[in-house]
């Protein structure tokens, strides 16, 4: 017999007691005598019986399982922030369920519907879109949502956990300002993406502190943010002419800093003499890159432990929880990518 097609039926049959005393034997095991519990579980040992707690929690219309749609698992930055999520679930014996959106709509559309079929207890997101109406949907249906790396908006209908990018943006840009940088290159997209947004206005905010005209910051837009993206950003840099090309950079996340650096690297041009370079999130590849990357730290395990703690108490509280936003300062860590440039002569 299959270990997937064997029931509790067939536990009974075999064990010679009833339906009652094998639900008793797995659920409530001190109401059964230890000589019946025996041959129980005897029967579950040579059957192979795997009881299905999915289906169990959903005839009682409770889900042990929350999940964590993410915005891209290839970024160290969000699998950081879901082992903050997984501590916490574990620690309230929860199991953790991941998705990744990949920057996709339809997929993150897809992932929502089939966490609501499933019933799960709660989605903390890194959203791609969240106007989307499904999204929206969850809480009137009884999921609780709590947005990760995110401004909640006015009025809106969950909890969020966050860093002020539009103040990362400034510090990063503003460092490299005092560097003595006059032309900036902001690398990130797509400016959808909110956080990219607030990371841009930002550093436009910074350039104008410093009486520096727009046009001081060079918008590269990208299509998304990956360290493919970030060569790309290379190449488009060293083909600008010498006199007006950007001699430092602020990337929207660290894999497009280091793509960059990779470029630069690989054409031979010096970093940070010739081009410096900041990223943001600070993961772990950013201290351990050939040229150590400047970046704009988020204490990413703390904003994930921090939305599971949001969730669980939203869950716990019902009508009576009152939504808020966390939020985290970011912090500048400064490495060997935007050292002041040596003197020229």
């Amino acid at each position: 017999m299959a270990r997937g097609s064997v029931s509790v039926k067939d536990v009974a049959r075999r064990a010679g007691v009833s339906l009652g005393t094998v639900s008793n034997v797995l659920n409530r095991a001190h109401l059964v005598r230890p000589s019946t519990r025996a041959k129980v579980e005897a029967a579950i040992a040579e059957l192979g019986f795997v009881r299905n707690e999915s289906a169990r929690h959903l005839r009682a219309g409770r889900s042990r399982t929350i999940a964590y749609v993410m915005l891209d698992a290839t970024n160290p930055f969000f699998t950081d922030v879901a082992r903050g999520v997984d501590d916490v679930a574990r620690a309230a014996g929860l199991t953790l369920f991941l998705c990744n959106s990949d920057q996709d709509r339809q997929r993150e559309a897809d992932y929502l519907d089939q966490l609501l079929e499933n019933r799960v207890r709660g989605v903390l997101i890194t959203a791609v879109d969240y106007a989307n109406p499904r999204l929206r949907s969850l809480p009137r249906l009884g999921v609780p949502v709590v947005l990760v790396d995110r401004r909640p908006g006015a009025g809106a209908p969950w909890c969020s956990v966050g860093v002020d990018d539009v103040a990362g943006g400034d510090l990063a840009v503003t460092h490299l300002l005092e560097q003595g940088h006059t032309q900036v290159a902001f690398a990130g997209g797509p400016l959808s993406i909110p956080q990219v947004e607030d990371r841009y206005a930002g550093a436009i905010q910074a350039i104008r502190r410093a009486g520096l005209a727009d046009d001081s910051l060079r918008l590269l837009a990208t299509r998304a943010l990956n360290v493919a993206e970030g060569r790309r950003v290379g190449e488009r840099l060293l083909g600008l002419p010498a006199k007006t090309r950007p001699t430092a950079a602020f990337c929207a996340n660290d894999l497009l800093a280091l793509g960059v650096l990779q470029h630069m690297t690989q054409a031979g041009v010096a970093v940070p003499d010739e081009l410096a370079i900041v990223g943001y999130d600070d993961i772990d590849f950013a201290a351990a890159a050939a040229v150590p990357l400047t970046s704009v730290n988020q204490p990413r395990h703390l904003l994930g432990s921090a939305a599971a703690e949001l969730l669980l108490e939203e869950e716990r509280d019902g009508v009576a929880h009152e939504h808020r936003y966390v939020e985290f300062p970011p912090e500048l860590v400064v490495r060997a990518s935007s050292n002041p440039r040596r003197p020229i002569g």
